[in-house]
């Protein structure tokens, strides 16, 4: 009789929490990491992958996500775009607040396969009427009496097993022309100061200034966005990086990638990356107006930081170990410890030759790929999905070119 249900075989096993590179076997039993080892014997296993040439490593965490399917103009389907790709946990930012979050727990974080945590928004009704900001959309910041830092507290502490934080988006045009920008900030430091949890903002043509955000946030929260090219970029026109955003870093202030339709600029992460100045976490902002592109899926933001100089390594940390950490679930994700819920995903690293687009249609060439090949999720393995075209040649540009303050020389065609 077989002692496990699954044996991954013969992987690179990638596991920067324990530090753990080396060819090995992962078995699986009861939905938990039961064996890691060399050549486990194929006849205590029910069912063999053969992971030969692979990376396999926990299953990727991706903290900034739009998840509240349906019922949110950017909400999408989290089992498709996300588990089907390699991301066995995610995180809404922010899609739900006081007033909403009892469905996105009911019809999304209770239905998806994918585990689904949150940030809680400042705003009451979050997401629900809100897309994108920037341009003409209503926004979630328009009137202060949508903002209430008690309500937000309560919905944590009444939903601690799943909410990791507060999220609050600082963007004038979703905030009465920025004049209710300042106070939201405000409330929402409140309100993640009162629950101890990590605030996650999102920061961009915004009327609040660098010394402030990041200036004032404070160890352990999260500053997403950090590689858009727009007015509040942390990149300066010399290329150097904003000194707040330095000395917010060395106070403990996190920096996320947050790719989505508009906030991945390759000038501005090649810029970062000359700076020493590489994110901490790598997420994608999915959500319904970047899931075919420019975004696509958690690997594909991935293999760009590949491409501007990341490691393999810091981005297989950057995407399972490090985003755990940052919203306190290391002790149960993030790791192939054994013993801990069977999240596994199969990786592998292909030689491509491609051009592939940033969220304003500038171009680099990528010279390899990362994608996921098998997942399992609580020991179950998952159907992988792909993009409908990689890349894809009509995927969502936003007409954003000329307010971009960091860019190329000249403008993308197409």
């Amino acid at each position: 009789m077989a002692r496990y249900d699954w044996i991954i075989k013969s992987g690179r096993v990638i596991d920067p929490a324990t530090t753990t590179d080396a060819t090995l076997d992962v078995a699986i039993a009861g939905g938990r990491v039961a064996a890691i080892a060399e050549d486990l014997p194929s006849a205590d296993g029910e069912q063999i992958y053969d992971a030969s040439g692979q990376i396999v490593a926990p299953g990727l965490v991706d903290i900034h996500t739009h998840g509240y399917y349906l019922a949110t103009p950017l909400g999408i389907d989290m089992d498709h775009y996300c588990l089907g790709r390699g991301v066995t946990t995610v995180v809404d930012a922010g899609s739900a607040g006081h007033d909403t979050f009892p469905g996105l727990r009911a019809y999304c974080i209770d239905r998806f396969r994918t585990r689904l945590l949150a940030f809680v928004n400042i705003s009451r009704g979050g997401l629900s009427f809100a897309a994108l900001a920037g341009g003409d959309a209503v926004g979630e910041l328009e009137s202060l009496k949508l903002l209430s830092e008690e309500a937000c507290a309560r919905t944590i502490d009444d939903n601690r097993d799943v909410c990791v934080g507060v999220k609050v988006r600082l963007t004038d045009s979703i905030a009465n022309d920025g004049r209710n920008e300042a106070e939201g900030y405000r409330m929402a430091i409140a309100a993640a100061r009162t629950v101890g949890l990590p605030l996650m903002v999102h920061h961009t043509f915004s009327t609040v200034p660098l010394e402030s955000c990041p200036g004032d946030m404070a160890n352990g929260d999260i500053y997403t966005h950090a590689l858009h090219g727009f007015r509040s970029t942390l990149v300066q026109s010399d290329r150097s990086i904003h000194p707040s955003a330095v000395a917010a870093r060395d106070n403990g202030v996190l920096f996320d990638v947050g790719h989505g339709a508009g906030a991945f600029s390759w000038t501005v992460a090649e810029a970062c990356m000359v700076a020493g100045f590489a994110p901490d976490t790598i997420s994608t902002d999915l959500h319904s107006l970047c899931h075919e592109g420019p975004a696509y899926d958690l690997t594909t933001v991935m293999t760009k930081m590949l491409a501007v100089g990341m490691s393999l390594e810091e981005v297989v940390a950057a995407s399972t170990a490090k985003p755990a950490a940052a919203i306190g679930w290391q002790g149960e994700i993030g790791s192939l410890q054994v013993g801990r819920e069977a999240d596994v995903v199969a990786l592998q690293l292909d030689d491509v030759d491609v051009e592939l687009e940033d969220s304003q249609q500038q171009k680099r060439r990528v010279r390899q790929r990362l994608r996921a090949t098998a997942v399992w999720r609580a020991g179950e393995r998952a159907a992988v999905t792909a993009p409908q075209a990689w890349p894809n040649p009509r995927p969502v540009h936003l007409d954003t070119w000329r307010q971009l303050e960091i860019r190329d020389e000249r403008e993308p065609i197409g």
